[in-house]
């Protein structure tokens, strides 16, 4: 069989098709590069155009050259209010946390979702809510309260030991973690534990959540 013979217009267009692919990939390198990398001139002048390409699906919660890996372990709980035959139970507190490394801990590629979701709704609502739990009057501040009281019923549901979810409260455990043998790093102090007001739970906080 002879070798296929290609035409100077064919070759022109996989050329250009190359060359634009190999383009399109130094750019988006670039754009993660900027993304990752201390601020300087160029990541403050095209910080629309990162952001544009980086978010949602390729962001970063790490910094090259300046890495700063968790030193806490945290533990989001909730516990619910029920409600039957006019008769409010208050349940015990669930370690949400401990059930979502549980999901994963056993999987080999464990799905974003289900590692990140609950997190990324506490940092969303602790960065709302930097100074109190009290009720958020800005549109980000209701959009956190939601976002994490949804993360927090897909977990535990309409309904517990066969009652009616009437409220869900959150509860955020911290604990150190402690350096190793060789570094002079006092430990941190203890942080205390950071408890939400009740929220109460409707047919709209249920919607969709199966």
């Amino acid at each position: 069989m002879e070798p296929r013979v290609w035409s100077r217009p064919a070759k022109a267009v996989l050329g250009v098709g190359g060359a634009g692919l190999v383009l399109g990939t130094l750019a988006f390198l670039a754009a993660l590069f900027l993304h990752v990398a201390p601020a300087n001139v160029l990541s403050q002048r095209y910080q629309a155009q990162v952001d544009a390409v980086v978010y949602p699906e390729f962001e970063q919660n790490w910094r090259l050259f300046a890495p700063n890996p968790v030193q806490q372990d945290q533990h989001l709980d909730a516990r619910v209010q029920t409600i039957a035959a006019g008769r409010i139970t208050t349940r015990e507190w669930v370690d949400l946390t401990a059930q979502d490394y549980a999901a994963v801990r056993h999987d080999p590629a464990p799905g974003h979702v289900a590692q990140n979701l609950l997190r990324r709704a506490w940092d969303f609502y602790a960065s709302t809510h930097p100074s109190g739990d009290g009720p958020a009057d800005e549109e980000r501040g209701r959009l956190a309260e939601e976002y994490l009281k949804r993360a927090g019923l897909a977990r535990i549901g309409a309904v517990a030991a066969g009652e009616r979810v009437l409220q869900v409260e959150f509860r955020l455990r911290t604990a150190a973690i402690g350096p190793p043998a060789w570094s002079r790093e006092d430990p941190s102090a203890a942080v205390p534990d950071r408890v939400l007001p009740w929220w109460p739970v409707d047919g709209t906080d249920l919607r969709g959540l199966g």
